[in-house]
């Protein structure tokens, strides 16, 4: 699914130029739940950034199924991006004054998805996080937990083929967090490919694989389990 090659980030200021990504090269099958750990700026977020297409790469390779999109401005990055790729933040990033099925269902909105279809596809995925019964709350009113649940919906709504996770039990206690990682572990055996950036060691083992960064380079990979090739389940 994802081949990058030689990629390059560099971050120039009148004064400073900051090297984020120096040359570095890795590969994402499909169906595969990958972790990617580091100390802080090591490169871990810029990467995520540039794999969800919502920045650029200065130089080298990044082929998302097959096609060459390092160079592809905004608007072509966007397209792609809404049709294939749903997020995961670490502060959950949702929107205060909208409610909970409203905050789910904005990604159809920019996909100019009926209304009809919208509210199906809405209530499926608030079903699959156990949140039906808060569909007319508003974020402020949920803890932490069911934020991040919410979250997860939103970013599987579109039932994308990559799910990019920032840091997703950041801001969670280790029972809320070990559900959202229950979570993205069905997710993945569905079919749904996944890139985890992560501190937590305990978070990481969920996945296929950890790369550890350093620097602006992968420096050590370690497989946690085996990828098994089945196909994803099909809606009913």
């Amino acid at each position: 699914m994802i081949k990058i090659t030689d990629l390059e980030k560099i971050y120039r200021t009148e004064e400073v130029e900051t090297v984020a990504l120096n040359k570095i090269s890795l590969e994402v099958q499909e169906h595969e739940f990958v972790a990617v750990m580091g100390p802080s700026g090591c490169g871990k977020s810029t990467l995520l950034n540039i794999l969800g297409m919502l920045d650029e790469p200065n130089g080298g390779s990044f082929l998302f199924n097959g096609i060459e999109v390092a160079k592809f401005n905004e608007n072509k990055r966007s397209d792609l991006r809404k049709a294939n790729i749903g997020f995961v933040f670490q502060s959950f990033n949702l929107i205060d004054e909208l409610t909970v099925f409203e905050n789910v269902e904005l990604p159809l909105v920019y996909n100019r998805v009926k209304a009809a279809e919208r509210k199906r596809l809405v209530e499926a995925a608030l079903d699959s996080v156990e949140m039906m019964h808060r569909r007319n709350h508003f974020p402020s009113q949920l803890s932490g937990g069911q934020q991040q649940r919410v979250a997860v919906a939103r970013a599987v709504v579109n039932r994308p083929r990559l799910i990019l996770a920032d840091e997703p039990t950041g801001n969670l206690d280790s029972r809320n967090g070990a559900e959202v990682m229950h979570m993205l572990t069905s997710l993945n055996e569905q079919g749904t490919t996944i890139v985890m950036v992560t501190h937590s060691e305990h978070d990481a083992r969920y996945s296929h694989r950890i790369i550890h960064m350093l620097d602006g380079r992968t420096v050590t990979e370690n497989f946690m389990r085996e990828l098994l090739y089945a196909s994803p389940k099909k809606d009913q």
